[in-house]
């Protein structure tokens, strides 16, 4: 997938294009994405980073990065995406602008979006105003239930298995690799902490089970109370690896919420704790 950051890097083609963040690139996006790939034309996807939210709105916890936003858009066979830098100026454009300016520019000559669909300064702009200016459109099947805001609700709750389901896919949480306190490493079970981007949407704390780089793992979130820790921490043990992967970027998958975070009476209760969570994650099924 070719990635641009301008107008100007794109050739006026014959395109079909959807517009919108795209956090999560959940099932409602994907209907989208299946419409706008059957069509023949060029898919292309016009997308915006930092989310809209973060510039004029109350902020917003992601669900991906734009890296990952990206990569699950190429999978789906997204040609080209657009990303624009989001700007108050930029959410100052009045609907019919955007449309000649950053859709007609680039060669659109068909649409695809949810009936709900919605752009332009204060939203004015809809599907029946691009039919209006000359462009097709074509309105993706609804998925009931599904939006990025109730995936957060389930996310923050730490109901994966429920967020899955409207993802299509299992719930994720990726940072670079950093180094810790080693004491994982200390009880047999070495993990690889994570730093995530201070945007993203971390699930609850607790114990899961999941995977990471092809490899079941167990992964704590939260603060360590066994240990005083004040701090959230990510670390996933990752069940048959051995190797080194301080500053790779790592995305983890959450299969199952195993157990809420606790203290205990001893080390030794500590280590035969996680011993059975590393049972419940062989055993654990992807969502």
């Amino acid at each position: 997938m070719r990635i641009s950051g301008s107008i100007d890097a794109l050739a006026p083609l014959p395109r079909a294009v959807a517009v919108g963040t795209f956090d999560g690139v959940h099932r409602g996006h994907q209907a989208v994405i299946g419409e706008l790939v059957a069509t023949g034309l060029l898919p292309t996807i016009v997308t915006f980073d930092p989310h809209p939210r973060m510039v004029v709105g109350d902020g917003v916890e992601l669900l991906t990065t734009l890296e990952r936003r990206l990569e699950l858009l190429a999978a789906l066979g997204i040609a080209e995406t657009l990303v624009l830098p989001f700007s108050p100026a930029l959410a100052q454009l009045d609907a019919e602008t955007f449309a000649r300016t950053h859709l007609e520019a680039i060669g659109a000559q068909v649409v695809v979006a949810s009936a709900s669909f919605r752009f332009g300064h204060e939203r004015r702009g809809d599907l029946a105003l691009l039919e209006r200016l000359g462009l097709a459109t074509l309105v993706a099947p609804h998925v009931p239930g599904v939006s990025s805001s109730q995936i957060r609700r389930l996310v923050a709750a730490g109901e994966v298995r429920a967020a899955a389901a409207l993802l299509g896919r299992p719930v994720e949480v990726e940072g670079t690799v950093v180094a810790g306190d080693a004491r994982g490493a200390g009880l047999g079970f070495p993990t690889a902490n994570l730093a995530a981007q201070e945007s993203l949407l971390v699930p609850a704390f607790g114990i899961y089970a999941g995977q990471a780089r092809g490899q079941r793992a167990a992964i704590s979130i939260g603060t360590n109370p066994h240990y005083g820790g004040t701090q959230r921490r990510i670390e996933a043990f990752l069940l048959d690896f051995a190797g080194d992967l301080y500053g790779e970027r790592v995305v983890v998958e959450l299969w199952e919420r195993l157990r809420d975070e606790a203290v205990f009476t001893s080390e030794a209760e500590l280590v035969a704790q996680i011993a059975r969570d590393v049972e419940a994650t062989q055993a654990a099924t992807r969502p």
